[in-house]
């Protein structure tokens, strides 16, 4: 038997080999045609489509874990009196620690013993930064030693279980140290005038920077050990670079063939994942070297089962189903790289050997894991045979059909083989008796299962899941997977009258019971009815799953819940509401409507929502009938006004509250509903002095009056059609509503109330009118009640007198020096607006016309243009005949100069 540390290097020691091929201008001698084929730049570079190693890093962590205590073995020797970098981040704690490793005279050894896991994790990463700090404190000796010394402890597999992991955690070492010295030989290429290209060639190469490349070179090959020496130069492999262009095709087979001389299983494995992720990174075209990696990996195999590594099992009271999940990420990660952009009949040859090896599971996992889906797809009937000759022990088959069902929710087996695959996978799953063995299967292959059958297969799947799940309350267990189930059914069911029809569908959401998870599934199923659902819907058996599902996001509401998430479920359900339509059946509508007020009574969102379709629903109704008001219409119309005067008061939002009482008021009136409008305008009125300072808008408080001003000038607009009750005396609820505007408390600093009173006149002008300029289809006016009489008239200016008395004396109130600029601003207002609505050839009028425009300019404060402007417009109207009263009334208005 030949040594096989000797036979890699052919007898001849590591220094003199690389010392034979130093010379980077000598032409190599064995370069045939098939090499030279191999080292021709094939285009394949690493895209975004293939993951990287630190997407993986995190979850083998995570993964692989330990209890049991941890050892560092360190024989390193240290240059005393060399402390860290000055300046360093390093903490006190650290740097003690680091100097407990530094404390080691040449050729002694220490064991850090009794470690837990994140002891040991913290160790090695004080290692990395005691790395980086003997580098740049220029170090370089030491540097190396550190990395020699992490590097032999992945030849420890004292602790099994634990091993992926500390093979992350030392790799990050070597990857450091690789960086190191590929920057540092990079750097001795390039100065202030040239700097090497991305893809230099050694030509361009110094002779210094080769040397130095050299150098590093044999140190390394003159490290005794093979694992360390092995690791060190993989990880700068990428410096070949620098000597010459076959470097890096020359050594990855060389270091390929030298993990043949690693005589643990497990530890050779990693040792060729991480040759083939550097090759990945610095020659990802040399596919026959990550390709020869698998292959000697897969010749290797039996030592799993071989007595060396039972015992060791048996040492460490370890399983072998879980001994050979420790190989997972290394053999994953090697099929990765060989896969990426792989042709399909390598996928035939790695099957191929797969059942040389009497198919054995964890390969076979493997492979379906790394191979693109369609290659796994298309062959989905030949892996089923595999899986099926598979030994259940060491691997379990559920987690092949796993595998297989992750790569057939990516890609579509042949037709005709569909319904096979699905008897034949659910055949294992529905057997297994783990609940969270069985739910990680089902969760896979419901997708395949809505993709390509019916929902009466979908329902026995669903069936069997509830079948599984309910006994001990397995499925408190498993959310995330129900959860997941959920969300893929109504991926491709967009028919909701088919979702709900399915037996098992409810069922399966009455496992939530959880009300957090619940709730957020019920989200699920309604943002995608909104989305899917494109017709209006009067279905029984979709209104009453949804109104189910809505009553469960209601009821979660409580005083705890956030605002955002009360309009989320509210903007939800209502989306439900308005998909909702009975067609012409009005009463079934207003039912509903009745219904989903009871059911959403704590969402105010909701209860808006309700009023405005229950009003629009009154309006529909007075469409259709074309104004035939039956008793029985009208009777409707009274129901659905009666729904929303009993609802309104239920709204917390005071403005809410306002202009649902004024657009219920307007349906009514529209709909001849005159005492119910009365009813509405009323209520409204006796709001307003409810009306708060400040409201909160969108979180902040903001003052109200604006909103208030904005309310009132749409109230005046509706009142001018409102006809005067018969019994209540002319213009009762103008009356009204003048009271309340002059006993409300308005901001000292505010000239709202004068803006209003401005408002109140243009209103009673226009109820001057013997014709009004806009009325409601079968609902007479205060112009046809009184006919221009001559008492109605007399009511108004009494009223409008009152009104100006009222401006004036604000007006008088703002006399002041602080207040002038206010002053002057309000009288222009109030000139406009008599302006626009009074008639100014009355005497009284046209005088307070002329002392506004003068009290405007009195102070200096009114702006110049604005007046030219308006006086100009006054000159131009005196034009129309109607108008010609504005040529004495602009005589009248001087402009005045600031001079």
């Amino acid at each position: 038997m030949m040594d096989p540390l000797s036979s890699v290097l052919d007898g001849t020691d590591p220094l003199s080999l690389f010392a034979a091929t130093a010379d980077p201008a000598l032409p190599a001698s064995n370069l045939d045609g098939s090499r030279k084929k191999r080292d021709k730049d094939e285009n394949l570079t690493v895209g975004l489509d293939f993951e990287p190693w630190s997407s993986k890093r995190g979850e083998i962590l995570a993964r692989y874990t330990t209890n049991e205590k941890l050892s560092i073995n360190l024989y390193m020797g240290s240059e005393k009196g060399k402390a860290t970098t000055p300046g360093s981040a390093v903490s006190e704690k650290v740097r003690t620690r680091l100097e407990e490793l530094d404390d080691l005279e040449e050729g002694s050894q220490k064991e850090l013993l009794n470690l837990t896991q994140q002891d040991y994790t913290n160790r090695i990463e004080e290692l990395n930064q005691s790395l980086k700090d003997a580098w740049a404190s220029d170090q370089k000796v030491k540097a190396l030693k550190i990395v020699i010394q992490c590097s032999k402890l992945l030849s420890d597999t004292s602790v099994i279980q634990f091993y992926p992991s500390k093979f992350v955690l030392i790799t990050d070492i070597l990857d450091t140290f690789g960086k190191l010295v590929y920057e540092r030989i990079f750097s001795m290429c390039t100065d202030n005038r040239n700097s090497l290209p991305d893809n230099f060639s050694p030509e361009c190469v110094n002779d210094t920077a080769k040397e130095t490349c050299l150098n590093w070179f044999f140190k390394i090959a003159s490290i005794r050990e093979l694992i360390p020496r092995f690791y060190v130069e993989a990880a700068i492999l990428k410096c070949n670079r620098f000597l010459y262009k076959t470097g890096i095709s020359e050594s990855l087979p060389r270091l390929t063939s030298m993990i043949r001389g690693i005589g643990d299983p497990l530890v050779a494995v990693y040792a060729r994942a991480y040759l083939c992720r550097v090759g990945m990174e610095v020659a990802p075209q040399l596919k026959e070297s990550l390709n020869k990696n698998f292959f000697d990996f897969l010749l290797t195999f039996k030592q799993i089962h071989g007595d060396t590594v039972q015992n060791q099992l048996v040492v460490q009271c370890v399983e072998i189903p879980l001994y050979l999940t420790l190989y997972s990420p290394a053999i994953d990660w090697i099929l990765q790289c060989i896969s990426y952009r792989a042709a399909e009949v390598l996928l035939t040859e790695m099957m191929e050997r797969c059942k040389k090896l009497g198919n054995n599971a964890l390969l076979l996992n493997s492979v379906m894991s790394a191979f693109r889906a369609e290659f796994i797809a298309a062959r989905s009937m030949d892996f089923i045979a595999m899986i099926k000759e598979c030994e259940e022990s060491g691997f379990p088959k559920h987690l092949l059909f796993r595998s297989l069902g992750r790569n057939l929710a990516l890609a579509d087996p042949p037709e005709g083989d569909r319904l096979q695959i699905l008897n034949e996978a659910w055949k294992v799953i529905t057997k297994l008796k783990n609940p969270q063995d069985y739910i990680s299967c089902a969760e896979i292959w419901v997708e395949y299962t809505c993709k390509h059958f019916t929902k009466r297969e979908v329902n026995t799947v669903l069936a069997d899941v509830i079948k599984h799940m309910t006994p001990d309350r397995a499925f408190e267990e498993a959310y995330p997977q129900l959860q997941s189930i959920i969300e893929k059914v109504i991926t491709y069911f967009h028919d909701f009258s088919v979702l709900f029809s399915l037996e098992k569908f409810l069922p399966f959401l009455d496992m939530f019971q959880k009300e957090s998870v619940k709730v957020e599934v019920c989200k699920c199923i309604m943002e995608a009815f909104i989305k899917h659902q494109l017709e209006l819907t009067k279905d029984p058996v979709i209104l009453n799953a949804l109104l189910h599902v809505c009553k469960t996001m209601h009821d979660s509401v409580n005083a705890l819940t956030l605002e955002d998430e009360k309009r989320m479920l509210a903007s939800l359900i209502n989306g439900f509401l308005r998909m909702v339509s009975f067609s012409r059946d009005f009463e079934q509508q207003l039912s509903f409507y009745v219904e989903a007020r009871s059911m959403f009574c704590n969402l105010e969102p909701v209860l808006i929502q309700l009023i405005h379709s229950v009003n629009q629903l009154a309006m529909e109704t007075r469409k259709v009938m074309k104004g035939n008001h039956s008793r029985k219409t009208a009777a409707f119309v009274r129901a659905c006004v009666a729904f929303c005067f009993i609802t309104i008061p239920s709204l917390t939002s005071i403005f809410g509250r306002l202009n649902l009482y004024l657009h219920s008021g307007q349906v009514a009136l529209a709909n001849q509903c005159l005492s119910q409008a009365d009813a509405f305008f009323k209520a409204a009125i006796s709001l307003v002095p409810e009306v708060p300072k400040m409201i909160n808008i969108d979180g902040k408080m903001r003052p109200s009056e604006a909103f208030l001003l904005e309310f009132l000038c749409n109230f005046f607009s509706t009142l001018l059609i409102v006809p005067d009750h018969p019994e209540q005396g002319v213009l009762f609820l103008v009356r009204g509503l003048l009271n309340v505007i002059q006993d409300y408390t308005w901001e000292d600093n505010s000239d709202d109330k004068v803006r209003i009173y401005a408002n109140v006149l243009h209103l009673l002008s226009a109820m001057s009118q013997e014709t009004y300029i806009y009325h409601i289809d079968k609902v007479e006016s205060n112009d046809t009640l009184y006919g221009g009489d001559t008492k109605f008239l007399a009511e108004t200016s009494k009223l409008c007198e009152t009104v100006i008395a009222q401006i004036l004396e604000h007006l008088k109130s703002l006399g002041k020096d602080e207040t002038l600029k206010r002053q002057s601003q309000l009288a222009l207002y109030f000139f406009n607006s008599i302006l626009a609505h009074g008639d100014v050839r009355n005497n009284k009028l046209n005088q307070l016309t002329v002392n506004l425009w003068n009290l405007a300019q009195k102070h200096g404060f009114a702006d110049t243009k604005t007046m030219v402007k308006t006086l100009d417009y006054i000159k131009r109207q005196s034009k129309h005949p109607e108008l010609k009263h504005f040529t004495e009334l602009a005589l009248r208005l001087p402009l005045q100069s600031r001079t």
